[in-house]
């Protein structure tokens, strides 16, 4: 073995023994050594798991906190309650889950100057009953229950007359409306559960929509999702994370109709009942065209709209969204979609953060931050910017537009 001079050595090796070079050419080198002391140009050749980017930004912008809201808040849109007996996605049974009880939510709501929460999925008969005595008669004023149609009478010859009576049944109980989730348009069928999809403007409902509008209660509907969930959950997929991590979320193929054609349906119930005042959930389910939702208030008079769970698409476009409040600002509803402990969706988890995300949201004209309470965005990775909307429409969209439509008092 021929001997190696110092001299030679570093001509060899250079500044790599720094790194390990001197190991590396004596032959010292452990093969757990060589891995523990890659460069930084080998680290990078590493593939990175896309779930495990998180991009720190090097902007430097101003954060403006906003821990309670600038009025009293109405939140139209909370989940506090679900069905205990959900088959293929439709609720067959009475017996309702309590997500959060009204103790553990006062709390938060006295922090954030949240006036009252409206639980959507108050559920049916006796459930809808339990609901009623749970929140609204031991809490008048901060919170309101609105009930769900009886999908396990849908099989029966009579059920149009059957649910329009449970609607006048459900009001007496102490209902304020009615919510119409996405089983509607996307699970119930012909058998309930199986069979053909039933449609959105199915005539057997319309003695439900106008067992509504005689007894004035808002119905909030929901019956489609983001346009991403319509399309191939591939590369070019803006919401591909999302998607692959809840794959059943997707209604792409799969017999489902298309995003257009359950939104033309819910306006066709829309034109034949101009005496309901709907809610068009989610920005009208179609946050990522505000111009089509624009088109569709001025079509139908009888139209709102919340902005629940949908600050992701609303804030990447701040300064269309802006117009679109200033135009719109006596049919748009304060919504969070909150749910109690609902950890794994935090863009509609019911916590402290969510609310000053809202808040900061519609009050400030911040730039660039999260949407969500998330180290990794759950709704595509971007971020949002401010509205800051003036004190008379920020009122409206926070307590008065909803006020009305529940038939309340609001500060």
């Amino acid at each position: 073995m021929s001997r190696i001079s110092r001299r030679s050595l570093l001509a060899t090796t250079g500044m790599g023994i720094l790194s390990g070079g001197l190991r590396r050419v004596l032959g010292a080198a452990s093969s757990s050594d060589s891995k523990a002391e890659k460069t930084p140009a080998e680290s990078q050749k590493e593939p990175l798991a896309l779930e495990n980017y998180q991009p720190a930004s090097m902007l430097h912008l101003k954060e403006t906190q906003v821990p309670r809201a600038r009025y009293p808040v109405i939140d139209f849109h909370t989940h506090l309650t679900f069905s205990a007996h959900v088959v293929n996605g439709v609720s067959l049974g009475a017996e309702r889950r309590i997500a959060g009880e009204p103790e553990q939510l006062l709390p938060i709501m006295e922090r954030r100057n949240i006036l009252a929460l409206t639980n959507l999925t108050g559920g049916f008969s006796s459930g809808l009953e339990s609901t009623v005595a749970q929140y609204d008669k031991r809490f008048p004023t901060r919170f309101y229950t609105f009930t769900e149609p009886s999908y396990n009478l849908f099989p029966q010859a009579k059920y149009p007359r059957l649910q329009a009576d449970a609607i006048v049944a459900a009001h007496q109980a102490g209902a304020r409306g009615l919510k119409i989730l996405k089983t509607l348009g996307l699970s119930l069928r012909e058998q309930t559960t199986s069979g053909k999809l039933v449609k959105v403007d199915d005539a057997r409902f319309d003695p439900m929509w106008e067992a509504c509008a005689g007894l004035q209660m808002p119905v909030a509907i929901h019956v489609s999702d983001p346009l991403a969930f319509f399309t191939p959950t591939d590369r070019f997929n803006e919401r591909y994370e999302e998607l692959n991590n809840h794959p059943d979320w997707s209604y792409f193929g799969g017999g489902f109709p298309s995003n257009a054609e359950i939104l033309e349906a819910r306006n066709r119930v829309f034109a034949r009942h101009p005496k309901t005042n709907f809610v068009a959930l989610h920005v009208g389910n179609f946050a990522e065209d505000l111009d089509n939702v624009a088109q569709n208030l001025d079509r139908f008079p009888n139209m709102y709209v919340d902005i629940a769970a949908r600050l992701n698409e609303l804030g990447r476009q701040p300064r269309a969204a802006r117009k679109f409040f200033d135009k719109y600002q006596d049919r748009i509803v304060f919504g969070t979609d909150a749910t109690p402990h609902g950890d794994k969706f935090p863009q509609q988890v019911f916590n402290d953060h969510l609310y000053e995300i809202y808040f900061r949201f519609l009050e400030t004209d911040d730039e660039y931050f999260d949407y969500a309470p998330a180290a990794v965005p759950p709704q595509g990775r971007w971020k949002i910017s401010g509205i800051e909307l003036p004190d008379g429409i920020l009122h409206k969209v926070y307590n008065q537009n909803a006020a009305r439509l529940l038939h309340v008092t609001a500060g």
